[in-house]
């Protein structure tokens, strides 16, 4: 480090332009980077997927997407059997395909099959396979052009409601509506800047807020060049915004608070800059890589857009960690003096109430392992109940046309799965004997062979069967097991596609990779932290503890959302009855490498003081109390820029930003506040152990144990 601050304080101006220059063209792009990311959900080599890619290449709508789904209950005396209302059904829905050119329908008007009417003749439902979405604004406006065609129409003098998964969705959302991006990332900087101020009491706060202007532009400008060479899928914008925002803002903090502690020790503002960079910087880079390393292991899951986060998402710790170890100090050694103006706060005193706390955990080591064990383990158990699948249709709005609609088909006797129909494609065979056959299937509401011509195409033909769980539940994915089995029973080439069969695929296929990418992360993880901690014991710590801190955030997940005791009282969102397949693998993905910053930023530092002082119990009050407001002020910036994603529109990604936050918050606190200086006084002298051997091959000096004080671990 000692080098690169050297080089960049010797070319302060070739540094400044290349970054501004790098800033402005981020910025002038961003967009560009924004329309060029991919909607693409793929599986390869997954039955779901290869026969959504044959029913979508063929009949130009349905496979991954959820049918919208008409409903009417007809007024009391009438039935579906009732004169002309057939004849009325049919004449409604064929409004969708003049709307709707492409599109794919079926109702009680075209195919009378009893699956698709109530027990009692009254509801009844109809099925619009929209034409596939070319970029994000399709789906509404397939949605609005069907609601007009059908809002128009009455059924026996009774309305149409609109509902389905996908209508629910939007539904949720305001139709797509949100703070958006932009105003996301605003609303998270100002709550960072708050945090600033009470830290910095100068104009410093800017300081940081300044580096996450340059850093994120920047990461998009990347993932632009990044899109010319593979899909990128588009959560990655929300990732670069807000996770970015927390990082730069992060990093600098780190920087900047030791700079001032140097400063007001003496050192002349250069040599404080340097040291600033020989200490907090290797922190940051070490925080940096560990990041990069979780993101990047997505890459050994066996699904493209999943691989496409960790591409994408890698660069947000590397550039940030360019950011901090180059513009940063150019600026400190610039501007830095007259910014930190007025200095209500000196920067070289610890925190009072942090020194404190520490000897207070150092002194009740015990009862402070004992208390975050206890606290980890009732959340970890509550991850163990974890359903993965996707939200329960009724959790996705609470109100309007699409509610409505879902709540009458329940009322009526339609089970939840009868929304999200899985689609059989046939081929060389006879659709009708297909569909009873499958219709027999047990926790199978039925089946249905469509004979219009948009449901065949020569020898190749569609049965939709209505399961009655929804396919992401266990029970679901039961259902599509024994689909698929009586798919096999006949001698017609028979495949099972739909949105509900796929997710089954994915949660088979991703999450029988996931331990081997925990190992993966594990290892790579350990290494770097030996060689930062040059200590045996206490990178096997950091990872075990972070795994287990990963745990307890989906606890938090499963109490606040998959029971729901959190979602009603903030969002009015009822449970969502499990957590949707993708997020889990994304929360630990980030929550590993962001929770081990802390960690570095705790232990770099009392490995210095214990270098110093030759004491550990010395060192980790000395530590904590250097480090403990540091540490608490940079997780509460993440958690509000963690607020600010679960502000987005969509329940998935508010339930994503719910599972940052509240990992960020107990890593922060019982982790790394409780726990680890616990531990650290428990292990006293053996945490600071390093043999030759691991030593010699990691290139780092080895570290004998020093004997301490009786009276210093008593």
């Amino acid at each position: 480090m000692s080098t690169l601050s050297r080089w960049v304080l010797s070319h302060k101006l070739v540094v400044a332009i290349a970054w501004v220059i790098t800033m402005l063209a981020g910025f002038a792009l961003s967009q560009t980077a924004t329309n060029a990311l991919s909607q693409q959900f793929q599986l390869p080599g997954r039955e779901a997927y290869v026969t959504n890619l044959a029913i979508e290449r063929t009949f130009g709508n349905g496979g991954e997407t959820n049918p919208i789904v008409g409903v009417v209950t007809l007024p009391n005396g009438t039935t579906v059997n009732s004169p002309g209302i057939r004849g009325e059904l049919r004449q409604a829905f064929a409004r969708v395909t003049v709307s709707l050119p492409g599109s794919r329908v079926v109702s009680y008007g075209t195919t009378p099959n009893r699956v698709l009417v109530s027990a009692d003749g009254r509801t009844t439902m109809g099925l619009v396979y929209i034409p596939l979405a070319k970029s994000f604004s399709d789906l509404p406006k397939s949605l609005d052009t069907v609601k007009a065609a059908l809002g128009g129409s009455r059924i026996g003098g009774a309305r149409i409601h609109v509902t389905g998964q996908d209508v629910l969705a939007l539904g949720s959302t305001g139709s797509g509506t949100g703070p958006g991006l932009l105003a996301e990332t605003i609303l998270g900087g100002m709550g960072a800047l708050l945090i600033l101020i009470f830290v910095f009491r100068s104009f410093m706060a800017l300081m940081p807020l300044m580096m996450a202007v340059v850093a994120i532009p920047t990461t998009f400008l990347l993932v632009l060049g990044l899109t010319k060479i593979t899909d990128v899928n588009f959560i990655v914008q929300f990732l670069v915004a807000l996770i970015g925002l927390g990082l730069a803002i992060d990093y600098s903090l780190l920087i900047v608070v030791r700079w001032r502690e140097e400063r007001a020790r003496g050192l002349d503002n250069e040599a404080a800059v340097h040291k600033a960079m020989e200490t907090a910087g290797r922190a940051v880079l070490f925080s940096g890589t560990t990041v990069a390393v979780g993101l990047l292991a997505l890459i050994v899951l066996p699904v493209p857009f999943l691989r496409s986060l960790g591409y994408g998402g890698m660069l947000i710790p590397l550039v940030t960690v360019a950011v901090a170890l180059t513009l940063l100090p150019v600026l400190l050694a610039t501007i830095g003096p007259r910014m930190d103006w007025p200095r209500v706060r000196k920067g070289g005193q610890e925190s009072h109430f942090w020194h404190v706390w520490a000897g207070g955990i150092v002194r009740y080591r015990w009862i402070a392992a004992v208390a975050g064990v206890v606290i980890l383990g009732i959340l970890v158990a509550e991850a163990s109940t974890i359903a993965l699948g996707q939200s329960k249709a009724d959790s996705l709005a609470k109100s309007g046309d699409a509610y409505i609609g879902l709540k009458a088909l329940e009322k009526n006797g339609f089970q939840v799965g009868v929304i999200s129909p899985f689609e059989v494609l046939v081929q060389n065979g006879n659709p009708a004997a297909v569909a009873r056959r499958l219709a027999q299937v047990a926790n199978v509401r039925g089946a249905i062979a469509p004979t219009a011509s948009s449901w065949r195409r020569g020898s190749t033909a569609l049965v939709d069967v209505f399961p009655n769980a929804d396919a992401s539940s266990a029970a679901g994915r039961d259902t599509v097991s024994r689909i698929r089995a009586a798919a096999q029973g006949g001698a017609a080439q028979v495949r099972v596609g739909g949105p509900g069969p796929l997710v089954a695929d994915f949660i088979s296929a991703v999450y029988g990779s996931f331990p081997l990418m925990i190992c993966l992360i594990a290892i790579i993880t350990f290494l770097l932290l030996v060689r930062a901690f040059r200590s045996l014991l206490l990178p096997l710590k950091a990872v075990i503890l972070n795994v287990l801190s990963v745990a307890a955030a989906w606890g938090v997940l499963v109490v606040m959302w998959q029971y729901g005791f959190g979602s009603q009282a903030i969002w009015g969102i009822q449970s969502t009855g499990a957590i949707t397949f993708w997020i889990p693998l994304m929360v630990f993905a980030f929550l590993f490498g962001l929770s081990m910053d802390y960690e570095v930023f705790i232990l770099s530092r009392v490995r210095e003081e214990y270098d110093q002082s030759g004491s550990t119990n010395s060192a980790v009050v000395t530590g904590i109390g250097r480090t403990g407001r540091l540490v608490t002020s940079a997780a509460l910036i993440l958690f509000c820029a963690f607020v600010a994603l679960a502000s987005s529109p969509g329940t998935d990604i508010k339930v994503m930003g719910t599972g940052l936050g509240a990992g960020i918050l107990l890593d922060a606190t019982v982790v790394r506040m409780l726990l680890v200086p616990a531990l650290v006084s428990l292990f006293g002298r053996w945490n600071w152990w390093l043999p030759a051997l691991p030593a010699r091959v990691l290139r780092v000096q080895p570290s004998v144990p020093r004997t301490e004080l009786a009276t210093e671990t008593s």
